[in-house]
Protein backbone atom coordinates (compact mmCIF):
# COMPACT_ATOMS: atom_id res chain seq x y z
CA UNK A 1 0.00 0.00 0.00
CA UNK A 2 1.25 3.17 -1.19
CA UNK A 3 0.39 6.47 1.30
CA UNK A 4 0.49 9.72 -0.51
CA UNK A 5 0.73 13.22 1.41
CA UNK A 6 0.87 16.67 -1.08
CA UNK A 7 1.99 20.38 0.32
CA UNK A 8 2.33 23.35 -1.95
CA UNK A 9 -1.08 24.62 -2.53
CA UNK A 10 -2.49 28.11 -1.20
CA UNK A 11 -3.52 31.61 -2.61
CA UNK A 12 -1.21 33.01 -5.38
CA UNK A 13 -1.70 36.27 -8.04
CA UNK A 14 -1.38 35.81 -11.73
CA UNK A 15 1.82 35.57 -12.81
CA UNK A 16 2.81 34.07 -9.67
CA UNK A 17 4.59 31.12 -8.53
CA UNK A 18 3.89 27.75 -6.25
CA UNK A 19 6.10 24.41 -5.62
CA UNK A 20 3.76 21.63 -4.84
CA UNK A 21 5.29 18.65 -3.06
CA UNK A 22 4.04 14.94 -3.10
CA UNK A 23 5.56 12.46 -0.76
CA UNK A 24 5.07 8.74 -1.46
CA UNK A 25 5.56 6.51 1.82
CA UNK A 26 4.58 2.51 2.02
CA UNK A 27 5.88 -1.08 1.22
CA UNK A 28 4.94 -1.20 -2.29
CA UNK A 29 7.49 -0.26 -4.56
CA UNK A 30 9.23 1.02 -7.15
CA UNK A 31 7.40 3.79 -8.13
CA UNK A 32 7.04 3.87 -12.16
CA UNK A 33 4.91 7.08 -13.22
CA UNK A 34 4.26 10.02 -11.19
CA UNK A 35 2.56 13.03 -10.95
CA UNK A 36 -0.83 15.16 -11.24
CA UNK A 37 -3.93 15.57 -11.95
CA UNK A 38 -6.16 18.79 -11.81
CA UNK A 39 -9.60 19.05 -11.26
CA UNK A 40 -11.54 22.84 -11.23
CA UNK A 41 -14.57 23.51 -9.53
CA UNK A 42 -17.67 22.10 -11.63
CA UNK A 43 -15.56 20.47 -14.07
CA UNK A 44 -13.56 16.90 -14.61
CA UNK A 45 -10.23 16.01 -13.36
CA UNK A 46 -7.41 16.04 -16.45
CA UNK A 47 -3.69 15.50 -16.45
CA UNK A 48 -1.38 18.29 -15.58
CA UNK A 49 2.25 16.91 -15.52
CA UNK A 50 3.90 13.18 -14.97
CA UNK A 51 7.06 11.59 -14.77
CA UNK A 52 8.18 8.36 -15.29
CA UNK A 53 10.58 6.47 -12.86
CA UNK A 54 13.62 7.15 -15.72
CA UNK A 55 12.14 10.67 -15.52
CA UNK A 56 10.76 10.89 -18.95
CA UNK A 57 7.74 13.90 -18.76
CA UNK A 58 4.60 14.90 -20.01
CA UNK A 59 2.49 17.89 -19.60
CA UNK A 60 -0.71 19.32 -20.60
CA UNK A 61 -0.83 21.85 -23.52
CA UNK A 62 -2.09 24.41 -21.51
CA UNK A 63 0.82 24.30 -18.92
CA UNK A 64 4.02 23.28 -20.91
CA UNK A 65 6.67 26.03 -21.22
CA UNK A 66 5.13 27.09 -17.10
CA UNK A 67 4.67 24.01 -15.11
CA UNK A 68 8.01 22.01 -14.34
CA UNK A 69 7.97 18.54 -13.00
CA UNK A 70 10.63 16.58 -11.11
CA UNK A 71 11.17 14.12 -8.35
CA UNK A 72 13.75 12.60 -6.44
CA UNK A 73 13.67 8.65 -6.42
CA UNK A 74 15.42 8.82 -2.85
CA UNK A 75 13.25 10.59 -1.12
CA UNK A 76 10.00 8.72 -3.19
CA UNK A 77 9.04 12.72 -3.90
CA UNK A 78 7.56 13.97 -7.05
CA UNK A 79 7.46 18.25 -7.10
CA UNK A 80 5.41 20.14 -9.77
CA UNK A 81 7.12 24.08 -10.04
CA UNK A 82 4.34 26.13 -10.96
CA UNK A 83 5.48 29.44 -12.68
CA UNK A 84 3.43 32.55 -14.85
CA UNK A 85 0.36 30.95 -12.90
CA UNK A 86 -2.87 32.03 -14.50
CA UNK A 87 -6.82 32.30 -13.35
CA UNK A 88 -7.33 28.71 -14.93
CA UNK A 89 -4.97 27.32 -13.19
CA UNK A 90 -7.42 27.45 -10.02
CA UNK A 91 -8.56 23.79 -9.27
CA UNK A 92 -7.41 20.80 -6.78
CA UNK A 93 -4.49 18.94 -7.66
CA UNK A 94 -4.39 15.14 -7.58
CA UNK A 95 -1.14 13.84 -7.27
CA UNK A 96 -0.78 9.64 -8.36
CA UNK A 97 1.36 7.06 -8.10
CA UNK A 98 1.58 3.93 -10.09
CA UNK A 99 2.98 1.01 -8.52
CA UNK A 100 3.16 -2.52 -9.25
CA UNK A 101 1.21 -4.94 -6.92
CA UNK A 102 1.72 -8.78 -8.61
CA UNK A 103 0.91 -8.40 -12.06
CA UNK A 104 -0.61 -5.66 -12.24
CA UNK A 105 -0.01 -1.98 -11.35
CA UNK A 106 -2.18 0.05 -9.20
CA UNK A 107 -2.69 4.01 -9.37
CA UNK A 108 -2.67 5.67 -5.86
CA UNK A 109 -3.93 8.88 -4.92
CA UNK A 110 -3.42 12.32 -3.04
CA UNK A 111 -5.51 13.83 -0.61
CA UNK A 112 -5.50 16.81 -3.19
CA UNK A 113 -4.58 20.12 -2.51
CA UNK A 114 -5.91 23.73 -3.42
CA UNK A 115 -4.68 25.71 -5.99
CA UNK A 116 -6.29 29.75 -6.34
CA UNK A 117 -4.98 31.81 -8.98
CA UNK A 118 -6.54 35.27 -7.88
CA UNK A 119 -5.61 39.24 -7.91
Amino acid sequence: QVQLVESGGGLVQPGGSLRLACAAAGSVFPIYDMGWYRQPLGKQRDLVAAITRFISTNYADSVKGRFTISRDNAKNTVYLQMNSLKPEDTAVYYCFADSPSGTYVSRYWGQGTQVTVSS
